[in-house]
């Protein structure tokens, strides 16, 4: 099982050099006005696909980003991100993914609590679906929210190169006037790099479908020059502490498009709109909505309990991480959705909502003010939460977090170990589990994301949680903090528990949850 799981997860842990992008608009094509000058193209993108049944075809394309960027992608049904699947709660889905791609692929239902051989982890969970073969994902959709799907196969890569999409699950009692969904991410235009990332997708990959990691002869996380050299072109060093070079990725998108390519989001007065947002890409992102008092209603697909309105708050998300935001569009214009920062690219993830008959804005952006953060350890109002901050656990797990270096360059570690030399989280069905994270890297965050279920944050920075209980699966650890979780082992099987910048698992950032009674 050792050995099957360590060439399960390097399939999952190579190296990345491009983001993806996504989109959840309605239709086959949308018209996108593209640079200042008025210039129009039409632009693929993503289907609204309804359940139960779906078929993802995963195969090449290119993607144009914005007027006179155009990249190649991997795509499931022909754009890049794939179509946006909605279901309605209480559903039987069944999406079968049909590759047509060089190299092995799979479907991770990313914070789904899907059954443990539907969690499309290579090696873990099943193998991966060969070139010309097919696979039927089948699970109950019994939640509802806002979630996404990509590849778990060398997805470092292949979820960088644009093989990811929407998956909602509707709620019948809920009802909005308009409804999007927002998939944010950052992108590599340089050709060299995204050539290299191609080749080492394809090299290598084997032919089996099963555990091969695409080329996989040198650590995790790094890339190996022509010549067999180390290229730390991804990772930079200061002192004794290494920090991410992320400045590679110089052109951010909304829904696969980028500046004033990204289609408008069209209200009238009056509506009562809601937003999904989902960070499909390894860089957190501040997102500011102008004009409006917003709600957030939930993150990570869990309702927030009676949350209050604010304005001109950014809604902090990171890499893995959804959050839904509703409004009441009560004050006519064109306004700004756009993400605050300074980085080259920023400027690229901005959407503007455009109500009926708004002639011209006198909007403007603010990206470069450092605006106040949504913080959900005091957001919305107490109510009875599933898990207390000092009832008595069954399983207590600390989860030390950091990065250092060893012979073959840069590591993340949990507890002092990179994968597949972890120390898993041992569990029994039925277990109430703490799991106490620190993160003593002070350079990088670590969006931690658990599979197969979601935990119950208690504290942060050892002050409990004094608003609305807040439940989730993927986890930001910021720099220097330490954050308690807890969750129910109520869905048995071998789970990864995992930084989602995957830059960082990919150099080794990974452990387990281990059901020790499945009988599997």
């Amino acid at each position: 099982m050792k050995k099957l799981l360590f060439a399960a997860v390097i399939g999952f842990a190579l190296l990345i050099f491009t983001a993806c992008s996504a989109n959840t608009e309605n239709g086959n094509e949308g018209t996108a006005q593209q640079e200042a000058g008025g210039e129009t193209a039409t632009l693929p993108s993503p289907q609204i696909l309804k359940g139960p049944n779906i078929t993802l075809v995963a195969k090449k394309g290119a993607q144009k980003l914005k007027s006179g960027v155009t990249v190649p992608v991997w795509t499931f049904n022909g754009t890049a991100p794939g179509p946006e699947i909605r279901v309605k709660k209480g559903q039987k889905v069944r999406v079968t993914l049909k590759n047509e791609l060089p190299s092995p692929v799979s479907i991770h239902w990313h914070g789904y609590p899907v059954p443990n051989k539907m969690d499309g982890v290579p090696g873990v969970t099943q193998d991966a679906v060969a070139p010309g073969k097919s696979f039927t994902y089948s699970f109950v959709a019994d939640r509802a929210g806002t979630y996404w799907y990509h590849s778990h196969q060398d997805s470092v890569n292949q979820v960088d190169r644009g093989l990811y999409g929407a998956f909602i699950v509707e709620d019948p009692e809920e009802k909005y006037d308009r409804e999007y969904t927002l998939m944010l991410d950052e992108w590599v235009t340089d050709k060299s790099q995204i050539d290299r990332q191609i080749k080492s997708m394809t090299q290598g990959s084997g032919q089996k479908g099963s555990n091969d990691s695409g080329g996989m002869n040198h650590m995790p996380g790094m890339n190996m020059g022509d010549n067999g050299d180390m290229d730390m072109g991804s990772m930079g060093m200061s002192g004794n502490m290494m920090k991410d070079n992320m400045s590679m990725y110089d052109l951010y998108t909304i829904n696969g498009r980028s500046g004033n390519s990204v289609k408008p989001l069209d209200v009238k007065k009056g509506d009562h709109v809601r937003l999904r947002f989902i960070n499909a890409g390894y860089l957190p992102h501040s997102i500011h909505i102008h004009g409006h008092r917003i709600r957030v209603i939930a993150t990570d697909g869990q309702p927030i309990n009676k949350p209050q309105t604010v304005k001109d708050q950014v809604i902090p998300i990171a890499p893995g991480e959804r959050y839904d935001v509703s409004f009441i569009a009560n004050n006519p214009g064109k306004w700004y959705i756009e993400d605050h920062g300074t980085a080259k690219g920023t400027d690229g993830m901005k959407a503007v909502i455009d109500y009926e008959g708004s002639k011209a804005t006198t909007d403007r952006s603010d990206a470069d003010l450092s605006l106040p953060a949504i913080s959900l350890d005091q957001y919305g109002a107490s109510t009875k939460p599933t898990f207390t901050l000092n009832q008595k656990y069954d399983v207590n797990y600390t989860m030390d977090l950091n990065a250092g270096m060893d012979n073959n360059g840069m590591i993340y570690t949990i507890n002092g170990k990179t994968f597949p030399n972890f120390d898993p989280i041992k569990v029994k069905k039925g277990d109430r589990v703490k799991v106490k994270l620190v993160n003593h890297d002070h350079m990088n965050n670590h969006p931690m994301h658990l599979h197969g279920h979601s935990f119950q944050i208690l504290s942060k920075n050892g002050k409990p949680i004094t608003g609305s209980p807040v439940y989730k699966d993927t986890l930001n650890m910021k720099p220097g903090e330490t954050d308690e979780v807890a969750f129910l082992a109520n869905n048995p099987g071998n789970w990864l528990f995992h930084c989602h910048d995957l830059h960082h698992a990919a150099a080794g950032m990974i452990t387990e949850v281990n059901y020790t009674d499945d009988s599997k």
